[in-house]
């Protein structure tokens, strides 16, 4: 009889390509199913929460399995010895027993991601962070950030020819913040479409510059059409902070 556990996991994107197993390249999935594998000694697959691209970051990553062993949870040493074998670029944070039904990416309530925008030239920011010269209205793009609560539908911010059932999502939660000599966009929802976040910072920063103005982020928001809207901030900013599950699926 199997055991399904969630295990939590934090990585830096920038030398993967992305979260999902791909022909011929190395990915996050990749290295955590060949960890889980050597450690526990039998065959394991493992389920993300959702995709992340090429270069994109997660503080708080989950991913479901399946093992032989009943009580993977309670061994003290099995994250210590995950992390030694894992490159210093992953990291896994937890192991929680949940039920045999229990899905990373369906059971999730909601996903927060985090964008940041780097004020002044950062070495060591260089790959968490995008660099955007010039002064920025942060007060214009908080005016846009309310207009992500007010619609569900992101067509306007999806990756073109994305094999989506459906383009809606409701936005719990948006906005920026000044922190020390960055901007932070911050942004909670129920779902994530391919390339939102990234599409949806980019066309902020448009409004930041005042090439649009808020007014004209809701009519691109409303348009539903992709090539409406600005260009896709860069990957290396965006991280995953957070996903919320129910009580109920933890054994």
């Amino acid at each position: 009889m199997l055991t399904r556990y969630f295990i939590y996991i934090s990585f830096k994107g920038t030398s993967y390509h992305g979260w999902q197993l791909q022909p011929g390249a190395v990915t996050v999935q990749k290295v955590i199913t060949e960890a889980l594998s050597t450690i526990l000694e039998e065959k394991i697959s493992v389920t993300g929460a959702g995709r992340t691209d090429s270069g994109v970051h997660a503080h708080a990553f989950c991913a479901h399995f399946d093992s032989v062993v009943p009580d993977l949870d309670t061994k003290k040493n099995i994250i210590f010895r995950l992390n030694r074998y894992l490159p210093a670029d992953i990291s896994v944070t937890g192991i929680r027993k949940v039920r045999s039904d229990a899905n990373a990416r369906f059971s999730a309530l909601s996903r927060t991601y985090r964008y940041v925008i780097l004020r002044e030239k950062d070495p060591f920011g260089t790959d968490t962070g995008w660099h955007v010269h010039g002064d920025l209205d942060m007060d214009v793009m908080n005016k846009a950030s309310e207009m992500l609560i007010r619609h569900s539908d992101f067509t306007s911010f999806c990756r073109l020819h994305s094999d989506n059932k459906t383009n809606l999502c409701k936005v719990f939660s948006a906005g920026w913040k000044a922190e020390a000599n960055t901007l932070v966009f911050t942004i909670r929802a129920d779902r994530f479409l391919r390339n939102m976040v990234r599409a949806i910072v980019g066309t902020m920063i448009d409004a930041g510059r005042g090439k649009i103005t808020a007014v004209d982020f809701e009519k691109i928001l409303l348009a539903g059409d992709r090539s409406s809207a600005g260009m896709s901030a860069p990957a290396r900013g965006l991280s995953l902070t957070g996903i919320e599950y129910p009580d109920e699926i933890f054994e």
